[in-house]
């Protein structure tokens, strides 16, 4: 599975956000909680939702308990008209690997593969800025045809 590397431009995104860890996992909580509430948000130009991860400090790959603060959003024309209950947040720009990924959301070898086999192997290296998940026309929660794309935030190696 390789990837294609791709550079992101800003989005805007509104949602509804979690501290959580893996150990400690309520992405189903916050999903149920953002979608009960998403058709409040009316500048979004896309159907695409974005699952988002922002890690305080590295990644400690392997680290069930390490916290981030996990996002159920979708991008926004602008911040105007922010639903209540809900927050807004820019995604910066950068480099990123985009893994196009078919089978279910709880099958984690995907990840293993990413960080264990090719980035270790790759002319990159993990940068610290949020990772996310797209979840487009194709993603269907649950089952093993579901597809999404993997972005994973990476800098060339030196």
């Amino acid at each position: 599975m390789e990837p294609r590397i791709e550079t992101l431009f800003e989005k805007k995104l509104v949602g509804k956000r979690l501290t959580m860890s893996l150990a400690d996992n309520k992405t189903s909580y916050l999903w149920q909680s953002f979608v009960s509430g998403r058709r409040e948000i009316i500048n979004n130009n896309t159907n695409e939702m974005i699952s988002m991860q922002i890690y305080n400090g590295p990644v400690r790959l392997g680290d069930l308990n390490q916290e981030f603060e996990k996002w159920a959003a979708i991008e926004v024309t602008d911040f105007e008209n922010v639903p209540e209950k809900m927050d807004s947040y820019t995604l910066n720009g950068g480099l990123y690997a985009v893994f196009t990924y078919k089978g279910l959301s709880t099958d984690n070898s995907v990840y293993l593969y990413i960080f264990g086999t090719w980035l270790p192997d790759s002319d990159y290296l993990l940068d610290h800025r949020p990772h996310f998940e797209i979840l487009g026309d194709n993603y269907k929660n649950g089952d093993p045809d579901s597809e999404e794309e993997i972005w994973i935030p990476i800098k060339q190696k030196k």
